[in-house]
């Protein structure tokens, strides 16, 4: 076997999960680096090899080394010595700040970088080469591990390569946010963007305004408390943790909060890491938490929701102002950062539009409506930001009214397509962060990971001299409905990994990652992440046959175990396992999930079958191309409500996509005509749909993927005969999302789009 198989191997090996259809990737690197070069051989790191630190500047990572190889090592390495070698040095050549060069040769490993940042990114590239075992804290050393011989030279292609964490709507402990530290760690992120104050609690301690978390930390249950304890009764990682809880004047209430102490400590820990922790304290909207505590800070004076969102602090009163400031004096005390995230976004200005103070404030500053008020209270937050030496972020909402040139814009609002163009021209750098894409608490399918993996962070309608204010991108992870540890790891990995290397290498090697990625699970595992297990394929939710079928998986990793049930209880560790394939031969459901040896169980498939006849084709004749799209503007909950509607713009469309003239923010789409088949078969479709869709064909149901969610992939079947066949697909927009997509399976065959000649009108 070559060498540069063997270390790859023995980590699966030891977790003993090993892929038989598929050879194991060359390199088990994500992100893959800007350019590496194959060699013959191999190093042997062993005891006896030497650690060599020719920069001072490179002894915290030094250090860093040290700690991650004793384990596996039963030693530290010695700092001379003329055997194997370790050095890491300087190297004015490389320009890049997190540039490195690394050179593994069969008596020593060279790594070299120009900053300390740099040195530590190659690091964990020598980390991802060595077995998973490295990992572990306990246990007998092996003595030796070998690295291959090859050459890598390395820099990051974004210079924001951004993860976010919500703890307000759920709060989670300093141990799981250093662990949540340690994954962007190993997968080459370099900013934590904390979202720290929202409605549901208030998160930090503020020494001048002590009620914001002995009062603004805690709640009595919401409705998204009682939709995650709903869950829970079927998975437990929608359990409320029980530490968070407590009573108060006979009432549970739930929360927690973080010192300044505690925070220190994890800054400290994240910056050894080369990890920036941005925080955001969320003005002037989504402060109900801090209102409760202290309600002199809204313009009413108590705490409330107007038509959307809560009522805001109010932007007319000095006392707001002394408020905001003596709590971002202490971040500011507190948080290296050169940022703070401010939010404004979501905000209810009902309250501002009411009031005596702000219409004398309007009037005398010259502010035309409410959006120039909050673009007001930005500015002047900003500048006391700027007094202080930091740099304000606002999600895009804040370009409604008007926003400095000098501030950082995060996009998100993916149905306002033209909002980062706008804010590039306004000359802010903006870090891209669309929920279309990027919002990981939408539930993840078997699409997910391609989705984020062909996220180009660059926005149409730039010139090459303004893609250079596109700095970077980051993933969201909000979590109302996320209220565990556990839940939050399913919800971000693995997709942490495709954005990973999107924004570090920028190049398109999905194929290959999807490789990758298969070795890193072992990894994962003995790091304790509760990954979301890869998917399963090859069948739809919905299944007809004609006579008999039969259920045949296709799965990623031969190391899963598929057990399923056909009596309706959902699939356990004990459930009878699905070899090959299940005999279908009447109407019935089966539920089947996967197991790794790790004991994480994959998601649950309810598949039902029900016999159905071929559909028989009907004459048309002065067929035109392509399908009838049918705009309606509105917001709708679901399909029947938008076919209620009037839809007074249509358009011809080639194929299955949001029409072009969808220029609103929600709305609906009616798509009708035929559907010609070449050939008789079973015929699977496949429909993603953010929000809601469905497709019936031949008069029959085929998916019902309707109401108000992300972009969620179900799929139906149908027997058709050669011919055509009544098509009709209805579409809604809620907002944000944008996605709709239609593939197509024959009798099993791997899903693909439907040809533009079957389509007719």
């Amino acid at each position: 076997m070559p060498v540069k198989y063997i270390l790859c191997l023995v980590s699966l090996l030891i977790a003993g999960q090993v892929r038989s259809q598929v050879s194991p990737p060359t390199y088990p690197i994500i992100p893959y680096p800007t350019s590496l070069s194959a060699g013959q051989g191999q190093f042997t790191l062993s005891a006896k090899t030497a650690l060599i630190v020719l920069d001072k500047r490179f002894q915290q990572e030094g250090d860093q080394l040290q700690q991650l190889l004793t384990p596996i090592l039963g030693k530290s390495l010695t700092t001379s010595g003329t055997a194997s070698k370790i050095v890491l040095q300087s190297d004015p050549t490389i320009t890049a700040s997190e540039g490195y060069s690394l050179r593994i040769e069969p008596r020593q490993i060279t790594l070299s970088a120009k900053d300390a940042v740099g040195m530590f990114r190659g690091i964990q590239t020598i980390r991802q080469l060595l077995p998973a075992s490295i990992e572990q804290k306990s246990g007998a050393p092996s003595g030796s591990v070998s690295l291959p011989v090859l050459q890598i030279r390395d820099q990051p292609a974004y210079v924001w390569r951004g993860m976010h964490l919500d703890v307000s709507r759920h709060f989670f402990s300093m141990d799981y946010l250093r662990k949540f530290i340690d994954l962007l760690t190993l997968y080459k992120f370099n900013k934590f963007h904390l979202h720290l104050t929202d409605d549901q609690g208030w998160r930090l301690e503020i020494k001048s305004y002590p009620k914001l978390t002995s009062e603004g930390a805690w709640r009595t249950f919401n409705n998204q408390d009682s939709v995650v304890l709903k869950r829970a009764v079927a998975n437990p990682d929608f359990d409320l943790p029980k530490q968070y809880l407590r009573q108060t004047d006979g009432k549970t209430q739930y929360g927690g909060f973080y010192t300044q102490a505690e925070m220190r400590a994890l800054i400290a820990y994240a910056t050894a890491r080369h990890i920036e922790i941005i925080p955001e304290i969320d003005m002037p909207g989504h402060l109900a938490a801090a209102i409760k505590a202290y309600p002199f800070l809204s313009c009413t004076g108590q705490e409330g929701w107007g038509k959307t969102f809560s009522v805001p602090i109010c932007p007319c009163n000095e006392s707001t102002y002394t408020f905001s400031e003596t709590v971002f004096n202490e971040i500011i005390a507190l948080f290296p950062s050169q940022y703070i995230h401010l939010g404004a976004d979501e905000v209810e200005k009902t309250t501002w539009a009411q009031s005596p103070a702000c219409q004398e404030l309007m009037k005398r500053e010259g502010i035309k409506n409410v959006e120039e008020l909050q673009s007001y209270f930005v500015h002047r937050t900003e500048q006391f930001f700027k007094s202080k030496g930091k740099k304000l972020i606002a999600w895009d909402d804040a370009l409604e009214g008007g926003i400095s040139p000098t501030a950082t814009v995060m996009y998100w609002r993916s149905w306002v397509k033209d909002a980062p163009v706008k804010a590039v021209r306004n000359g802010n750098p903006v870090v891209m962060t669309p929920v279309s894409t990027l919002y990981f608490d939408v539930m993840p399918d078997k699409n997910s990971l391609s989705n984020v993996y062909q996220f180009n962070p660059i926005p149409a309608g730039l010139t090459d001299s303004e893609k250079r204010s596109i700095i970077g991108a980051q993933a969201n992870t909000w979590t109302e409905y996320i209220p565990s540890e556990n839940r939050v790891d399913y919800m971000v990995m693995p997709r942490m990994t495709a954005l990973a290397e999107r924004l570090w290498t920028n190049q398109d090697r999905f194929s290959d990652y999807q490789q990758r990625l298969t070795s890193h699970y072992p990894r994962l595992d003995v790091l304790g992440v509760h990954y979301r297990v890869p998917d399963l394929s090859g069948f739809t939710e919905e299944n007809v046959f004609t006579n008999q079928t039969a259920l045949r998986i296709r799965k990623p990793t031969d190391n899963l175990t598929v057990r399923y049930t056909t009596n309706g209880n959902v699939p356990g560790p004990t459930s009878p396992v699905l070899i090959d394939s299940l005999l279908i031969l009447q109407p019935m459901t089966v539920k089947l999930a996967a197991f790794t040896t790790s004991g994480l169980q994959g998601d649950v498939y309810t598949l039902r079958y029900r016999q159905q006849s071929y559909a028989e084709p009907v004459r048309v004749t002065n067929t035109q191309a392509g399908l009838m799209s049918t705009y309606v503007k509105g917001q709708f909950k679901n399909v029947e409500a938008m076919l209620r509607a009037t839809a007074p713009d249509s358009a011809v469309v080639s194929q299955v996509q949001v029409p072009t003239i969808a220029k609103a923010g929600s709305f609906g789409v009616r798509f009708r005509g035929y559907l010609t088949v070449p050939a008789t078969g079973i015929y699977g479709f496949f429909l993603v749909a953010d929000d809601g869709g469905i497709l019936r064909i031949a008069n029959r149901p085929v998916i019902d993927n309707d109401g108000n969610h992300g972009p969620i992939e179900k799929s139906g079947q149908i027997a058709l005969e050669q011919g055509s066949h009544p098509l009709a697909l209805d579409f809604i927009e809620a907002g944000g999302g944008y996605t709709l997509k239609l593939l197509y399976s024959l009798n099993g065959s791997e899903p693909l789009p439907i040809p533009a000649s079957w389509l007719k009108h």
